[in-house]
């Protein structure tokens, strides 16, 4: 049988093409008609979008573990583009007395691909907060009350209910992502601390399983403005360093952030929210609480039972980290008085240490709660790093993001462009350069020393308000010399390291540091609050809040110790002015600013930094202990003798913009001496960063007379510069030539 002609062949081939065009195409699944075993109905959106849940007032609400009915929506992104799933799932989770997010705001995630879940947390609006949630529940709403994000109610409800996706084969039991804001910022670093395991009502911690069986984790978290340790945030008492590599909660209770605490405290319960009754439950007594920090100094057994149950329980830095958390980008927000950076930095710097390898980055800015300005610049900058570190480490698509510091600077007027970004692949490496200041006067601080108010985060100007540049009436002042031409840009904690006398127990001390313009007003750059050791005089340390501030040409830096952070009233009073507050008196005082200039800068103006303070109990953190220091060296460790001079080169580091005011001591032992002679010193007055420059160094009449009748000589040559706090010495040998 003759086959077809070429012309019949390409007929059957354009007809096979046709025909396959025209088959049934495998069947997409259908999108579920409810989710949560019928509890919440899905309805199909105009762009294909299932939606599962309501919007407010409404309310579609499934029984927690213990039955409290929670607020829920869930959403499934568009199947012709995506799939039919199961899908990577995203949590994101409300800010403090907020409530579940809407359809338009988890489009930002179901347009990547990920079918999303949002919960109204236990105890406010219609997850119990509301009157006709509690009506529609009754005694379910019995202990529906808020909890503050423990680990064991708040956090493991958001995991039953992802287990529960899984188990209706909606969602990946391993590609969850975790992301939220200020509360919700708390909630994904609890998650993302806790990875694959969950906490039970009696404390202990198990693998977390999805009630079919299935094994769940948290495959990244983006916690943006979270708190880390939350009795420190609202109460801190400046145990907290950001060098160290373990910054629990030590010491005295702190000072109460008396605006902040007021302030959310009244807008929980206008949420509308649900507080237990004063006494009903001591692990969420937030009306206890409230009115126990309101009481004021001297905080007893009964207030520090409140910080060991907000710290071991509501906060995700003592959650157990035998195991490496999920992958981690963690932001805060440089004007954000409420969670600032110490927040993530103390988690990072544990992290790093015990698990060099885990994936963690941090970005700062200005941004968050009040002072923060949320300028658009960074924010964008941020939600495209939160998108491309969720596509990497939950959809495992894209490439893999750069880990190390992102930081955005501080800028004024409001409608001024962010600085930035600068990066470091570590904290550590962050700031470069150090400006020091030293003043070695007594001054006292005294009681009655406390600002307006003028720059309290919730009544006042915010980040780049105003106030003219009079020193505080009893404060312990200091002021910098202005900023030379170009300025220089402060990126981290301004460090006080001085010798304190403090009588009493109940006493505190608060720290700003400012920036004075030329035209004789100040903004403020950040903040503090301290606890200092009572006696003395003793060398303590304590640090401000991070900032990135650039201190233009012409502004003074000036640091002012007073006795409170407050103004008039409860929600114009960032620190709660302690009672029975004493004068206390400082001496010694050293302050340093980490800056991004190199070392050398503005003439030796900017130093290497300083040797780290570390009080008793504390170890430096793994990166900062890892740190080589940089210094001026001799080149090849080799001097020359000619005539009466010792002539040998300088090298300065690559790491310093110059080497300036350099002096050298050449010291040997020599013959009939039982210690070591100075036998030549010398001067040069600069060398450029990355060069080396011929050092002349001259003999003394020891070393004259040595070199006379020896042509060799080992010796000790000590290096000092203006940038290094510390000379450094090294080995070095000395030849006369034509002996």
């Amino acid at each position: 049988m003759q086959g077809p002609s070429p012309r019949g062949k390409k007929l059957l081939v354009l007809g096979a093409i046709v025909g396959a065009f025209a088959l049934p195409q495998a069947a997409q699944a259908a999108p579920p008609a409810s989710v949560f075993a019928g509890t919440v109905p899905c309805t199909v959106q105009g762009d294909g979008v299932d939606f599962c849940g309501s919007t407010a007032p409404a309310r579609t609400t499934v029984p927690a573990f213990d039955g409290v009915p929670i607020d829920v929506n869930v959403a499934l992104p568009d199947p012709a583009q995506f799939g039919s799933g199961p899908y990577p799932l995203m949590m994101m989770f409300h800010g403090y007395g907020g409530g579940k997010f809407n359809l338009a705001t988890m489009h930002r995630f179901l347009d990547r691909g990920y079918a999303t879940f949002t919960m109204t947390d236990r105890g406010f609006r219609e997850s119990c907060g509301s009157p006709a949630s509690k009506a529609a529940a009754g005694a379910a709403c019995d202990n529906g009350y808020v909890r503050l994000i423990d680990n064991r109610y708040e956090v493991r409800d958001a995991q039953e209910f992802a287990g529960q996706l899984a188990d209706e084969n909606l969602i990946d039991p391993q590609k969850i992502g975790a992301i939220g804001g200020s509360y919700g910022g708390g909630m994904s670093m609890a998650l993302g601390a806790l990875k694959n395991r969950k906490v039970l009502p009696d404390y202990s911690v198990v693998p977390w399983t999805s009630p079919g069986g299935k094994a769940m984790q948290i495959a990244a978290a983006a916690p943006n403005i979270p708190w880390t340790d939350l009795a420190y945030s609202l109460t801190p008492n400046g145990s907290t360093l950001d060098y160290v590599d373990d910054a629990p909660y030590r010491g005295r209770v702190g000072v109460e952030k008396q605006s902040f605490v007021t302030g959310l405290y009244l807008s929980g319960l206008g949420a509308p929210g649900f507080y237990a009754p004063a006494g009903f439950d001591p692990t969420a007594d937030l009306v206890g609480w409230q009115t126990k920090l309101e009481m004021g100094e001297p905080y007893g057994a009964e207030a520090q039972a409140i910080i060991d149950e907000i710290t071991l329980h509501h906060s995700s830095y003592y959650i157990d980290h035998t195991i490496a958390p999920a992958p981690m980008l963690m932001s805060s927000g440089f004007t954000d008085d409420l969670f600032p950076a110490d927040e993530t930095i103390r988690y990072y710097n544990r992290t790093r240490g015990q698990y060099p390898d885990a994936d963690l980055a941090l970005l700062f800015g200005d941004f968050g709660h009040m002072r923060g300005q949320n300028k658009a610049d960074v924010t964008t900058a941020l939600q495209n790093a939160e998108n491309a570190w969720m596509d990497y480490f939950v959809k495992g698509v894209g490439t893999k993001p750069t880990e190390g510091v992102t930081a955005y600077t501080e800028t004024c007027p409001s409608t001024a462009a962010s600085g930035g970004p600068y990066n470091a692949s570590t904290w550590a490496t962050m700031a470069p350069g150090e400006i020091r200041f030293d003043d070695a006067s007594s001054k006292t601080i005294a009681p009655n020393s406390t600002t307006n108010g003028a720059f309290d985060p919730v009544s006042g100007g915010g980040a780049c308000g105003t106030k003219p540049a009079d020193d505080t009436a009893g404060a312990a002042v200091y002021k910098l010399d202005a900023a030379p031409a170009g300025g220089y840009t402060m990126m981290g904690a301004a460090t006080v390291l001085a010798d304190f006398t403090l009588p009493g127990d109940t006493s505190q001390v608060a720290a700003r540091l400012l920036d004075v313009a030329p035209d004789n007003t100040e903004t403020l750059v950040d903040r503090g609050l301290w606890r200092p050791a009572t006696g003395g005089p003793t060398q303590q340390v304590f640090q401000l809040h991070p900032n990135g501030w650039n201190f233009a040409e012409g502004h003074v830096p000036k640091l002012e110790l007073i006795a409170s952070d407050s103004g008039s009233g409860a929600l114009s009073s960032y620190g709660r002015a302690s009672n029975n507050q004493q004068p206390v008196t400082v001496s010694n005082l050293e302050l340093r600013l980490p800056v991004l200039e190199k070392p050398g800068s503005f003439n030796g103006l900017v130093g290497t930094p300083a040797q780290k303070f570390l009080p008793p109990g504390y170890k430096l953190a793994t990166e900062f202990a890892a740190l080589s220091s940089p210094h001026p060296t001799l080149s090849k460790s080799k001097l020359e003798v000619k005539g009466s001079k010792l002539i040998g080169k300088i090298d300065c580091p690559a790491e310093f913009a110059a080497c300036d005011d350099l002096e050298a001591i050449a010291s040997g032992k020599l013959s009939g001496h039982k210690k070591a002679v100075k036998v030549a010193k010398g001067k040069l007055s600069k060398v450029a960063g990355g060069k080396s420059k011929t050092l002349k160094l001259k003999l003394t009449s020891k070393g004259k007379k040595y070199f006379r009748d020896n042509s060799k000589l080992k010796l000790t040559v000590e290096i000092s510069s203006a940038e290094v706090a510390e000379p450094t010495t090294e080995k070095a040998k000395a030849v006369a030539k034509g002996k």
